[in-house]
């Protein structure tokens, strides 16, 4: 049995017998990485709805349930009047608004006006001018739920 050994390498044997490099990609760590930033941004996401930041007057009226994203015109105690988040010019109110009930479909959605506490009347019953001159008659008005009585 030496013998027939003793004429091959031992060398030779070694390398037929070595790993091969793996080409294949391991996803297993992808995957985690991924599922991770998945439940980061799921618990993230709630707390950003809400960009422009405003003190809501307190109310006991009830929440209303929406499928979609409602159109927001909010105004903060500076009286900057904001379209979603973006801010716009009270006179610009109306072209824009025009502009994005014709992309939604129509004047038929509501509009939720969110407005501090310390904007004056006149300020906030402009606001609203414009919404109706845009043609929204389904106007919401925000507000918070209010935690106790003050009596």
């Amino acid at each position: 049995m030496a013998a027939a050994n003793a004429g091959t390498p031992v060398i030779g044997r070694r390398k037929r017998h070595q790993r091969r490099v793996m080409s294949e990609i391991n996803v297993t760590p992808m995957v985690d990485v991924m599922l991770v930033l998945l439940i980061i941004f799921m618990v993230s996401a709630p707390l950003l709805t809400v960009g422009v930041p405003i003190d809501l007057p307190q109310s006991q009226a009830k929440s209303l349930d929406q499928d979609k994203e409602p159109l927001t015109v909010s105004v903060n105690e500076k009286g900057q009047v904001f379209l979603q988040n973006a801010e716009i010019k009270a006179e610009d109110m109306v072209t824009k608004l025009k502009a994005v009930a014709e992309a939604r479909g129509g004047t038929e959605a509501r509009v939720f006006v969110r407005g501090d506490k310390k904007v004056d009347y006149g300020t906030m019953m402009q606001v609203m001018g414009r919404l109706s001159g845009a043609g929204f008659n389904r106007v919401a008005l925000v507000t918070e739920f209010e935690q106790g009585s003050k009596k």
